[in-house]
């Protein structure tokens, strides 16, 4: 089902301890939908170590990336994997300049909390695990437990379990929501 289409471009952000299946569902799916997804190391080196220790290698690293080459940043979640990439300036300086150029940007699981505290969900429908709710109530985020919700330029999921409706989001952005559909039909997650 891969008939690529260049004209988009997603980067997934890969650090330690992320969520093994919120990274590769969506490297996966987006795959199967023909858009393009690079994975990113947010260190020197290519190589993750999940949260679950399922090492990963990334495509490229964040200090080769040519940020103006894409226009969708995703971040899955994960513990430590959420603090490495917040820890990450690089990362979050261009997810505010994503999202005030109107770019898209992504996170699923406790990520959503790193757009919270960079205050740019201010007012934004957002969902995100239980653990870090706490995080995008108090950053003014409208808080909705959807399995994923698209407001605007901003695509959130709540966990591992969401990542399959996540990475759909993200291909109903970009395809419309029949190609989204299918797809879903075609892996058997909608019978």
């Amino acid at each position: 089902m891969s008939n690529t289409s260049p004209e988009h471009k997603v980067a997934l952000f890969l650090a330690d301890g992320c969520e093994t299946i919120e990274a590769l569902t969506v490297a996966d799916i987006l795959f199967r939908a023909g858009i393009p997804c690079t994975k990113v190391s947010v260190t020197d080196t290519p190589v993750v170590v999940s949260s679950h220790k399922v090492t990963m290698v990334a495509d490229t690293t964040i200090g080769h990336l040519d940020f103006d080459s894409f226009d969708m940043l995703v971040l899955p979640g994960g513990m430590p994997g959420t603090l490495n990439l917040k820890a990450c300036k690089a990362l979050t300086d261009q997810v505010v300049r994503f999202l005030n150029e109107g770019r898209m940007i992504a996170a699923i699981c406790a990520a959503p909390s790193i757009f919270a505290e960079l205050g740019i969900l201010k007012g934004v429908r957002a969902a995100c695990n239980p653990t870090v709710e706490d995080s995008l109530n108090a950053n003014g985020a409208v808080l909705v437990r959807e399995n994923a919700v698209k407001d605007g330029n901003i695509i959130t999921s709540r966990a591992m379990g969401t990542a399959i409706p996540f990475a759909l989001a993200i291909v109903e952005h970009y395809k419309g929501k029949e190609a989204a559909d299918a797809l879903g039909r075609n892996i058997l997650y909608y019978q």
